[in-house]
């Protein structure tokens, strides 16, 4: 596995991915994981690949959804480093990752593990935002998931970028959503960094009850990233096993 990550020039972002790759291995101890990064943290993808040696490998991106990063940057890096790799799908949307934003605000409040309370609470999806209208509407149609499925009273997206929502705006629309009692606010991200902490302390500065911490090295996001390696590895062998 080449796990392939954005980098950050926050040192608690390679801390975050180098948690994710001790689940990975501890999982599946017989699996050589790799990880490079697109931007501000090395190694950088063509030092991994050129290090494979013809070895089969699966690219395999640290991505939440299907925007600028997933669609051009990585095929890109990859073209550039002359590396012809399987590449795996993006991490969203699965229940896995509803798994772990239920267990992140439980961590942070754990009177919304019951299903009682979580009927009371409206909560903000906060993503990074995007460009790509697309990714937008992923990200909502994962807050719909969520709150479909999980038995929250509400639940509306906000964006860490320029892109509107903004977390003040969605924990404004649940304080006037009939039913709310209370507001979360849950990081849609998978590392800390400038965004993560730019959602935390809109959260405080608007006055949400509880703040989740982000996604994080979460053994969920570890199993997930196995379930789209695994995809991706026997995709990749289906063109060989079909003409033999």
């Amino acid at each position: 596995m080449v796990l392939i990550a954005h980098g950050s020039r926050d040192p608690r972002h390679a801390a975050t991915v180098d948690g994710l790759v001790a689940l990975v291995r501890a999982a599946r101890p017989s699996l050589e994981v790799a990880t490079a990064y697109l931007d501000h943290c090395a190694p950088r993808i063509p030092q991994v690949t050129g290090r494979l040696d013809g070895r089969a490998a699966v690219a395999v991106p640290l991505l939440l959804g299907r925007a600028f990063h997933a669609k051009s940057d990585i095929p890109a890096a990859l073209r550039a480093a002359g590396a012809d790799l399987p590449v795996a799908d993006v991490l969203g949307p699965s229940p896995l990752l509803l798994d772990a934003l239920d267990r992140r605000l439980a961590e942070a409040g754990p009177a919304v593990a019951s299903a009682a309370e979580r009927a009371r609470t409206g909560v903000v999806l906060a993503a990074a935002g995007s460009s790509d209208p697309a990714a937008n509407a992923a990200t909502l149609a994962v807050a719909e998931l969520w709150r479909r499925t999980r038995g929250w009273a509400a639940v509306r997206t906000a964006h860490a970028s320029a892109v509107p929502p903004h977390v003040p705006d969605a924990v404004a629309a649940l304080r006037a959503t009939p039913g709310v009692e209370r507001v979360a606010v849950a990081p849609y991200l998978l590392a800390p960094g400038l965004l993560p902490d730019r959602i935390t302390a809109a959260a405080a500065a608007c006055g949400a009850d509880l703040t989740a911490d982000v996604l994080g090295a979460a053994p969920e996001i570890a199993t997930l990233l196995l379930h789209r390696y695994d995809h991706a590895a026997a995709a990749a062998r289906t063109p060989t096993a079909l003409s033999a």
